[in-house]
């Protein structure tokens, strides 16, 4: 089953910057291959229910190796089975929509 997820970990370290670990998950996910997009917030992260979840599992044993003793994650799922559809097809759904409504071509 493909799943788009939004996945925001926070290890709880004394650091303010967390950009190392987020940084190390972005490489695991780059790594195995699945598409998606960090924003502020979190990532997007698209792919087969199984590698989605292998990924977010290897977040945290890689964020714990890296000397979290402890993380909060929060997880939001979607998916969909009536059609295929991906994260980039979402987001040009809601921009052409809102074009329209505009008057824009």
């Amino acid at each position: 089953m493909k799943v788009i997820v939004d996945f925001c970990l926070i290890p709880m370290v004394g650091n303010t910057s967390l950009t190392p670990y987020i940084a190390e998950c972005q490489e695991i996910i780059a790594d195995m291959g699945l598409t998606h997009t960090l924003h502020a917030f979190g990532t997007n992260i698209e792919g087969e229910w199984d590698q989605v979840m292998d990924v977010v599992k290897r977040c945290h044993w890689r964020i714990h190796e890296m000397g979290a003793g402890r993380i909060s994650s929060t997880l939001k799922i979607g998916t969909r089975v009536d059609r295929p559809q991906s994260m980039v097809e979402k987001v040009d759904s809601v921009r052409a929509f809102l074009n329209n409504q505009r008057g824009e071509n």
